[in-house]
């Protein structure tokens, strides 16, 4: 059973000291050991429970006007994408073990690889991994595959989204690779196995994309590139895929996409599906160049990642079935022109904006970035990110409206 025993008594012994602990059990005392002052009520049926919980639910506000972005986006999901993803035949997070039999779950997922790949210009993309963040983080780590180790350093931008930073300091750290932020790429990266970049920037920012002297990831905004010209110099380019149809849900779940250039497809982690042709000559689909841990040695497997999103994937691809293509560059067309819209009139107002080239996101500063979002709260309006005390990050899509905005600027 040796085997099976996680820790030994040194690294407890190792943990506890630098926790400044005694023991395990002392990880736990915080805990009650008796609930005798917790007091219930009577039992309820299921309707008066029903009836309780709706009237609790009518307490919360949440009939706000959402100019909030960061990576979650108030975006339009045609009703039929719920319709269609909740059919029995879809409805799983998980693609099957015996995925051969599921022909018509991995078509759906041979679709969604294409489409990424056709929005970010890459040769191909794999099944979807976890949220954004885990993708930044897995393509640092297959850099650093493809690099086979001759170099250590990441380089990072620190305009990434935050929470995408904290996912890759953690990945990074258990890989012992090093991890370099910068505001603008180095002249000289020549040291570094990889650099990142977000296109646009955690805050709105469109820059020009230059190939460094490395591999060259680039996180990209899939809403963004239906207006904006693909990263097609990047080596690898994931994202979240939430924006496309996925609604907001307090922040997830979600899911990651990951597309490359063809040479570096035997690095990407997580599931692929590709086309062939079966024993009859028709056409099949199949999980193919298979590099997770369950299916070869471990010591040769690119992650540890052994599922994907695949109803999160399925809700993207129904979403860009549904939209087409002129519908998915008209929504990108109508949240720019509405962020411009907004900065404009913020502007004639006295606020600036900090940005010189932006999508649906930008910086403005103000006085007090408490006291201005409270006042906007005030008029059920949920104005933007809070940078620091005098910026905040704010974002308009194609769901708010001329009143919106107009509601926004005689607020502040």
């Amino acid at each position: 059973m040796n085997n099976f025993i996680a820790h030994t008594d040194s690294e407890r012994k190792e943990m506890l000291e630098s926790l400044k602990l005694e023991s395990v059990n002392d990880l736990f005392k915080q805990i009650p050991v008796k609930f005798d002052n917790y007091k219930m009520d009577n039992p309820l049926s299921e309707l008066e429970t029903q009836k309780k919980v709706k009237a609790l639910a009518k307490k919360n506000k949440t009939e706000y006007i959402s100019f909030l972005g960061g990576g979650v986006y108030n975006k339009f999901i045609p009703a039929g994408i719920n319709y269609i993803a909740q059919r029995f035949e879809f409805l799983t997070a998980y693609t099957p073990y015996q995925p051969e039999i599921s022909q018509g779950t991995l078509q759906i997922i041979y679709e969604y690889q294409t489409m990424i790949s056709r929005i970010t210009g890459m040769d191909i993309a794999n099944a979807s991994v976890y949220d954004g963040a885990s993708a930044c983080a897995e393509a640092v780590l297959m850099a650093h595959r493809i690099s086979k180790g001759k170099k250590n350093k990441a380089l990072v931008s620190a305009k990434l989204n935050p929470e995408y930073k904290e996912v890759i300091k953690t990945y990074c750290w258990a890989q012992g690779v090093e991890v370099e932020w910068f505001d603008s790429i180095p002249s000289d990266t020549s040291d570094a196995f990889c650099v990142l970049v977000q296109y646009p920037d955690y805050y709105g920012e469109v820059s020009n994309l230059v190939k460094p002297q490395t591999i060259f990831i680039v996180c990209a905004n899939l809403s963004a590139l239906s207006i904006i010209k693909p990263p097609v110099e990047a080596d690898i380019v994931v994202g979240d895929v939430q924006p496309l149809g996925i609604p907001m849900n307090f922040g997830g779940p979600h899911a990651g996409y990951m597309a490359c250039k063809e040479a570096y497809m035997r690095q990407m982690p997580g599931r692929l599906v590709g086309r062939t042709i079966d024993a009859d000559g028709k056409q099949a689909f199949t999980l193919t160049i298979q590099t997770r841990e369950q299916h070869i040695k471990r010591e040769k497997a690119t992650s540890n990642i052994c599922s994907n999103q695949s109803l999160i994937a399925l809700c993207a691809t129904l979403y860009l079935s549904l939209v087409g293509e002129k519908g998915f560059k008209q929504t990108g067309i109508i949240s720019a022109n509405n962020a411009h819209n907004l900065s404009k009139k913020l502007e004639n107002k006295g606020i600036k904006t900090l940005n010189k080239n932006f999508f649906n996101e930008f910086v403005i500063e103000v006085d007090n970035s408490d006291e201005f979002l409270a006042r906007l709260e005030e008029r059920n309006i949920l104005g933007g990110i809070k940078i620091d005390s005098k910026k905040i990050l704010v974002c308009a899509t194609e769901m708010n409206t001329e009143d919106d905005i107009s509601a926004y600027v005689e607020a502040c």
